[in-house]
């Protein structure tokens, strides 16, 4: 008999996953943008708070938009006993 499958243990489908990264790079790269647009108007030290954020957002905004976000299952199912085997025995 087949085992059912907890609703919260179905990950989430392809075209939900591929809207949720869309829209974190759409919001990720507006805030780049916004700070590119920033360091037009700025000056003295405070031009160095967007110019870091334009830099280095790209990154931090691939690795958390692609990071894994499916609850899968908590539970932890343990694989059977293990068997000892003799070497004859094949």
């Amino acid at each position: 008999m087949a085992k059912t499958q907890s609703i919260t243990s179905i990950p989430r489908s392809p075209q939900e996953d591929r809207h949720s990264r869309a829209v974190r790079y759409t919001i990720g790269f507006a805030i780049r943008l916004a700070c590119l647009l920033s360091c037009v108007f700025l000056r003295g030290w405070f031009l160095i708070i967007p110019a870091v954020i334009a830099v280095g957002g790209p990154l931090v905004l691939v690795i958390l938009a692609n990071a894994s976000t499916s609850g899968g299952s908590a539970v932890v199912e343990r694989p059977g006993a293990i068997v000892r085997r003799s070497p004859d025995q094949q």
